[in-house]
């Protein structure tokens, strides 16, 4: 039997440096063990870990998910249940997730996404109104600002009023309390948000979960109330879906739902279009290739065929391979014995495909930290070589709802705004929650 290799760093320090410098530890391990090793990361569980960045390996994975020699069990997820709920689909096995799936996936595509761009054009330019000529800002707290609005409209439902500034606000207070550089921690040790009064981040934590709790639950059950078939957000269409055997979604299980879509399409959006800003303006070739492809498409008013324009898609996917928003896949779990890359796996062994050291094989994209987004011009990359939205069962549900908000809101700013980055120096990444964001958030101005 061939063993998987792993290293003899104690697993309390391997934790640690993958809290704290997730990019060294991934590119440590690379180097010294190759396609496949054993990490102890997981501060839940002790069973075997095993991070993967092969794409014949991940393809393997992630297209035996659903079968009985591999599982993708909700239960590996528990660190996420504080910040989404335990009814969120991410935390449902088997059955019980596939139903949830068929209820939440289909308003993410078709002829509801032409409204939702009008939406995602007319926030953008909003938020652009605000900017003032020379005055710096930081790019980074500007898209959460659109992202935010996105999220509240488009999934919300919400577009003015008291309950939509109030969510607005608490919201993003709660959001920035635990995905610092600094709280990132107490994801991974939650055993360490102590509640210790009001003034104790645990405490300021459970106050804003509290009275964003209570305006989300009023939300729904005043549209439960008053149920509007025309209407097109993503909450209204999940209030009226129903599963194969006649079933809705409950109160909890939308409020969760809604949690989930929040933290997944708010902190991760608008982290990767800060970085396309960033590489967009600091590197002029790049920005007078993409400048001259948008100038032929200034006034076309389709925007879903912006949102297809070649140079600008390849901007964005460069931009989610270069920085994933995921570094990796959700885990999956041997049921059966079995063999990936020529080595040995035994039932309760995991398993997570490695999604940035996927990004980053020379074999696959020489020169991986050279920002260049004819990559994705020049070749066509399979689902298991680019994967910047995870794969197989637990795909995220709103990746095509995210591409299209980054392309129309990068194009948009870029076609209204003159904007001058003011970073003079590499900006590097620093752990965000589950996400790799720009240290500083990136200083721009507008000329």
């Amino acid at each position: 039997m061939v063993s998987i290799p792993r290293s003899n760093t104690p697993a309390l320090v391997q934790l640690l440096q993958w809290v704290l410098n997730p990019l060294g530890y991934m590119r440590t391990n690379f180097q010294r063990f190759g396609d496949c090793f054993q990490a102890e990361i997981d501060p839940v569980n002790p069973e075997p870990l095993i991070l993967l960045n092969h794409p014949e390996a991940i393809q393997y994975l992630l297209t035996h998910d659903t079968t009985k020699e591999i599982t993708s069990p909700g239960a590996l997820n528990i660190l996420a249940k504080p910040l989404l709920g335990e009814n969120s689909m991410i935390l449902l096995n088997g059955k019980q997730h596939r139903q949830r799936r068929q209820l939440v996936v289909p308003p993410f595509h078709g002829e509801r996404m032409k409204a939702y761009g009008e939406s995602i054009y007319t926030i953008a330019r909003e938020v652009m109104a605000t900017w003032e000529i020379g005055k710096p800002f930081y790019i980074r707290d500007a898209m959460q600002q659109i992202t935010m609005r996105v999220i509240l409209q488009v999934v919300f439902g919400l577009y003015e009023g008291e309950r939509y500034r109030r969510l607005e606000r608490l919201l993003a207070q709660r959001l920035n309390l635990i995905t610092t550089p600094v709280t990132s921690i107490f994801v991974f040790f939650p055993q360490l948000m102590i509640d210790l009064g009001p003034w104790s981040l645990a405490g300021k934590v459970r106050r804003l979960v509290q009275e964003t709790d209570e305006l989300i639950y009023a939300e729904i059950q005043e549209r439960r109330a008053k149920p509007n078939p025309d209407r097109t957000d993503i909450l209204s269409l999940l209030l009226s879906a129903r599963d194969e055997e006649g079933q809705g979604l409950t109160d909890a299980q939308l409020h969760d739902e809604l949690m989930t879509l929040l933290i997944a399409g708010h902190e991760t959006t608008a982290t990767a279009l800060a970085w396309a800003f960033y590489w967009v303006h600091r590197l002029p070739e790049v920005f007078s290739k993409l400048m001259a492809e948008l100038a032929v498409h200034r006034d076309t008013p389709d925007r879903m065929a912006i949102a297809r324009l070649p140079y600008l898609t390849a901007v964005c996917n460069e931009t989610l391979r270069i920085h994933p928003v995921a570094l990796v896949t959700f885990p999956r779990r041997v049921e059966k014995p079995l063999q990936i890359q020529g080595y040995d796996l035994e039932p309760g062994t995991q398993m997570m495909g490695c999604i940035y050291l996927l990004h980053h094989r020379e074999d696959l994209y020489p020169d991986s930290n050279t920002f260049r987004p004819e990559r994705f011009i020049e070749r066509n990359y399979s689902p298991y070589e680019f994967l910047p939205f995870g794969g197989g069962v637990r795909r995220c549900v709103g990746a095509a709802l995210a591409m299209y908000e980054m392309t129309l809101i990068l194009s948009t700013i870029l076609n209204e705004c003159d904007l001058e980055l003011l970073e003079t120096e590499e900006v590097k990444p620093v752990r965000r929650g589950g996400t790799l964001a720009p240290k500083g958030g990136i200083r721009m101005c507008l000329r």
